[in-house]
Formats: C-alpha cells, sequence, structure tokens
C-alpha cells in the first residue's frame, strides 16, 4: 500500500482492503479474456477468475475457492439444499459433486428430497411457464383445474410422480407396520432405487438424480421436517383416524417413521465420528430448515451435550440466498449473527451471496470440479 493514504488507516482496516491488480477483486492477467480463458485447462473457473470480481460475484467466486482449498486439504463438505431447488435441476451440479467425492452429507427438505425422486421417473413429463409472474388468479386457477401444480416456473407432473411412487411406499410403510420395524424417511425412499421399483424417464439422464448419485455413493441424507411435503401429508393422512377421513381401510402408526428428534441425535454421532480427522465445512443453498436443522448439532453438541472443549468447530459457513437481513428474515442472518450462537466460531469462514441460487451455484460447483 504505496498511497500514504493506507498509512492513516488501523491494521484492522488495512486487512480488509485488496489493492487491484494483487490477488482478490481487480487481479490483471495478461491478454484478452477470450485468449486467457481459451489457453486455461479450466475455462469456466478461468472465466469467473476474471469477471466474478466485486459484489455478489465476487462474494461467489471467493467462496467457491475457499471451498476448493477445504477440500483439497481433505476437509468434508455438508451441502443443505432448500426452496425448490431440486425441481430446478440442482441435481445435475450436486449429482456430480457427489460422484466426485466432494459432498459428505446432504440435508434437504421433504419436498427437495422427493422432487429428486419425481425427476427421475417422471422427466419429460414437466413443463416450464418461463412468464408465470404475469398469470392472473383466474389462470392460475385454470391451471389448477387442469392439473398443473406450479412452482415457480416449473410444473411439477403429479399423476406421472407422486400417484407413481405413492403405492410402492404405502407397501413398504405397511411391511414395516407389520413387522414392528421404523425407518427414517430418505431410507423408504431409497429403497425405490435398491429393489429396482422405479425406472428412469425414458428421456431424462439418471445421473441428474442427486439422490440416485447419494443413494449409489451411500451418501448419508437428513430431511428434516418431512411432513412438510407432498409424500409426507400422504403419510400424515394414512395416518389420521379422526372424525374427517371416511375411508379408513389403511391405517398407519405413524412411529413407523423416525422422527425429526431422531435425525438430530443421529447427526451428533455422524458429526462427532466424521469431524475426528477432517474439518467439515456448510454450504447452504436457499434458507430455511434444510439450514437450520443440521448446523445447530455442533452448538448442541456443546452446550446441551456438555461437551464444550470435545467437538470441533465448523470450518467454514456459505451461504448462497435472496433473503435480507431485515425484519425477521432469518434465514438471511450473516455468519455473525452466527457467532452468538456457536454455530460458528471466530475462526469459521464465512460468505454470505445474496443471489438466487440457480445464478451462483453453478459457478461454485464449477469450480469445484475443476471446469
Amino acid at each position: 500500500m504505496k498511497d500514504p493514504k493506507f498509512n492513516k488507516l488501523s491494521a484492522g482496516v488495512k486487512k480488509l482492503i485488496v489493492i487491484s491488480g494483487g490477488d482478490g477483486a481487480g487481479k490483471t492477467a495478461k491478454g484478452t479474456l477470450s485468449s486467457y480463458v481459451k489457453k486455461s485447462k479450466t475455462p469456466v473457473s478461468a472465466f469467473a477468475e476474471r469477471t466474478l470480481n466485486h459484489c455478489n460475484g465476487g462474494a461467489t467466486y471467493q467462496a467457491a475457492l475457499w471451498l476448493k482449498d477445504h477440500l483439497d486439504r481433505g476437509g468434508k463438505l455438508v451441502v443443505t439444499i432448500a426452496g425448490a431447488l431440486s425441481s430446478f435441476q440442482v441435481g445435475v451440479m450436486l449429482a456430480e459433486l457427489i460422484r466426485q467425492d466432494k459432498v459428505h452429507l446432504i440435508s434437504a427438505t421433504g419436498a427437495n428430497h422427493e422432487e429428486s425422486y419425481y425427476r427421475y421417473v417422471a422427466h419429460s413429463h414437466y413443463a416450464y411457464i418461463p412468464r408465470y409472474t404475469e398469470l392472473t388468479p383466474e389462470q392460475e386457477a385454470e391451471l389448477r383445474d387442469a392439473g398443473f401444480r406450479r412452482i415457480t416456473d416449473t410444473f411439477l407432473p403429479e399423476d406421472e410422480s407422486v400417484r407413481i411412487m405413492e403405492p410402492h411406499l404405502l407397501q413398504m410403510w405397511q411391511e414395516a407396520q407389520s413387522n414392528g420395524e421404523r425407518y427414517f424417511p430418505h431410507e423408504y425412499f431409497r429403497r425405490l432405487y435398491a429393489k429396482k421399483l422405479i425406472k428412469p424417464d425414458a428421456k431424462a439422464n439418471p445421473d441428474d438424480s442427486w439422490t440416485y448419485a447419494a443413494y449409489k455413493k451411500d451418501i448419508p441424507i437428513v430431511v428434516p421436517g418431512f411432513e412438510d411435503s407432498t409424500m409426507g401429508n400422504i403419510f400424515a393422512s394414512y395416518t389420521y383416524s379422526g372424525k374427517h377421513r371416511k375411508d379408513k381401510s389403511v391405517m398407519l402408526d405413524p412411529t413407523i417413521m423416525k422422527s425429526g428428534l431422531e435425525y438430530f441425535t443421529w447427526l451428533y454421532d455422524w458429526y462427532m465420528e466424521a469431524s475426528k480427522k477432517s474439518p467439515i465445512a456448510f454450504l447452504q443453498l436457499g434458507g430455511g430448515i434444510a439450514a437450520d436443522f443440521p448446523i445447530c448439532v455442533v452448538p448442541s453438541i456443546k452446550h446441551d451435550l456438555q461437551l464444550h472443549n470435545k467437538v470441533r468447530d465448523w470450518a467454514g459457513f456459505v451461504e448462497i440466498g435472496s433473503s435480507p437481513m431485515s425484519y425477521g428474515s432469518y434465514s438471511g442472518a450473516g455468519g455473525k449473527e452466527k457467532i452468538t450462537w456457536d454455530k460458528l466460531s471466530t475462526k469459521s469462514y464465512y460468505q454470505v451471496i445474496q443471489s438466487d441460487v440457480t445464478v451462483a451455484f453453478p459457478w461454485i460447483a464449477a469450480v469445484l470440479l475443476g471446469l
């Protein structure tokens, strides 16, 4: 820092500043952008290096570099999936990261978990409506009555997905009840692959399914709040014996489905074992329970199990989300706030990227995949 103005700054402020032409924002490279990218063995990453320099673009690239270094040094990664990312084909990227051993646990909402399966069996039946914001309430009702279930710009084909899988799952639930067995939601679903009860859509690529990749690699999955999903609603209906249910020919005991509490206590054991030799980072795609649930395992081990000095902190936290830190939008809470809850330490890396996951995550995936 040759500019005399920098001499007026404290050491703490100086550390926050990156000079153009250095190793951060504004890094100078020789030649044109096209020539630089074409000469690179990792062209997508090279394009990101030259162009994602500032604001959320810069935050995305810097987070990707940190995550890549973390994995290269033997670290592990937890990925959480919120929103409707499975319907939006997050599996194209996430499945490849799983296959290349760059993801070690996934926490997904019940909807994202099941929608990966729906994509697997009914991909060619999905449809899109790019100008969905222009629909009137009457047009939405027209779509509803025709059987279209809209998720932003995407229609989920219920008859070709949900109703295809429901009989298989119902049979598993009934067998578990008869045998006095209990399983986690993802364990029931995973048998659809293991027993070949479902087939991939003829026009789909099964390698684009992240749940199929996780099944093949035996990657653990956590599904907090399973009841907040289509199949979770269906399961709940089979356990209901109240006055508003007319057909009670099939009744299920709700305890055949292991609960969120059991997922959480399972996480105690997984985290303590997985973190023995490797630091674990956290990549949050969207907000909500998919992320807030597993990140709490560290403070719970510290404060609830009273193992304050016997658990490794999360090594780093990267969140991509569009919820601002205002008016109670907890999903947009920054890394610093998480320090106060002991979810992160002062030494944990953190980066919050205020963006659409479908825009930012592909860049991070490309860098991690060495593309």
